[in-house]
């Protein structure tokens, strides 16, 4: 499409060179009688009136391009290590490997390079580059993957243009909202990030600008979140998608749940690391969501530990953890110096701490 214009507005504007380098026919001779010329077809006759028609043609493009009607659009074939991807876009550029650009690799392969052109801007102050990636954070990654393997000549073929942040961010939103490989969670850490960064943490302003609905908007900012050491329980952040994991956001406002569920994710990504140790297959994230939202309930009994003095005997016991303060049991024969015993007390402690069921101080 952009070519197409580009090509039109050259044919309008440009000068009749052929016409104007084309030489004369010499005069016939007086004696010589020519025959009377056959009518002209009409393409010739309009093509014989060029010059008049160009002039017009240049008015009227001319006056197009001035009311915004036509507009040529800039296209580069770029070296992908010239281009960084821009932080403001949700897509994790961490995350992507071959796997997941498989289909677009093999596509891009067949086509001999990109038919859709990516979206980028001039950047300046960077040494090492001249441009970042707005929209085709994939393609980038997959040209610049190509090119390390076997195929040195394949460029990044992208549209320039001049944006500030907030409409790059618009820009790029657009962009993933069909995506389906950029998952919820991505999307709503960005939207996060672009609520104080661009729109001064006013969530109105921020859902007019996106045409997004208020209500979807503040849970996604919601889910925003969750802590990281939580997204660990899943096989991947992929995993955590916007209706099951609101509730897990909701249930964190607890700050006696939030404990109870930030040890049972604890547990699970250690499941899910010993899973992939092995070869087995991850928790679904439907599971992982239960077992998150049913830790700190009722009927979630508190979690005891033991700590053991001489020989293997029980020392102490951590019989409950909560807000209102740490309950101890030091139990008889433990085979502990005092000093020992006082030790092992502060090794229960701290161990809380690290599990955020430590003494308010």
């Amino acid at each position: 499409m952009a070519r197409k214009q580009s090509e039109y507005l050259a044919d309008l504007l440009g000068d009749d060179e052929d016409e104007a380098a084309a030489p004369e026919s010499p005069a016939p001779a007086a004696e010589t009688i020519a025959p009377s010329p056959a009518p002209e077809p009409p393409l010739a006759a309009s093509r014989r009136r060029g010059g008049s028609m160009t002039l017009l043609g240049r008015e009227s493009a001319l006056a197009r391009v001035a009311n915004g009607e036509v507009r040529q659009v800039t296209q580069m074939l770029l070296d992908p290590a010239r281009v960084r991807p821009w932080a403001g876009n949700a897509r994790s550029y961490e995350h992507l490997t071959e796997d997941n650009c498989r289909e677009l690799i093999d596509s891009l392969i067949a086509e001999g390079g990109q038919k859709v052109p990516a979206v980028v801007r001039r950047i300046d102050g960077d040494p090492t580059h001249e441009y970042e990636v707005i929209a085709g954070t994939r393609r980038h990654w997959s040209i610049s993957w190509l090119r390390a393997n076997s195929w040195p000549d394949m460029k990044f073929l992208a549209q320039i243009v001049e944006l500030d942040d907030e409409a790059a961010f618009r820009l790029a939103d657009i962009e993933n909202r069909a995506r389906k490989d950029v998952s919820d969670l991505e999307r709503a850490r960005n939207y996060a990030a672009a609520l104080a960064e661009h729109y001064g943490n006013h969530l109105t302003r921020m859902a007019e600008r996106l045409k997004l609905s208020k209500g979807w908007l503040s849970k996604m900012l919601k889910v925003a979140k969750i802590p990281d050491g939580v997204i660990a329980a899943f096989a991947s952040p992929a995993e955590v998608q916007l209706k099951p994991a609101y509730p897990l956001a909701q249930a964190l406002d607890d700050k006696d749940r939030a404990a109870a569920i930030r040890r049972e994710a604890a547990r699970l990504a250690r499941d899910q690391e010993a899973r992939r140790e092995t070869g087995r297959p991850p928790l679904p994230s439907a599971e992982v969501i239960g077992k998150l939202l049913s830790a700190g309930t009722e009927k979630d009994a508190p979690e005891k530990f033991v700590l053991e003095g001489a020989h293997g005997r029980p020392a102490i016991t951590v019989q409950s953890a909560n807000r209102q303060g740490v309950t101890l049991r030091l139990h008889a024969g433990h085979g502990l110096s005092e000093d020992d015993l006082i030790n092992r007390v502060r090794d229960a402690l701290s161990e809380l701490d690290g599990e955020g069921r430590g003494l308010q101080r």
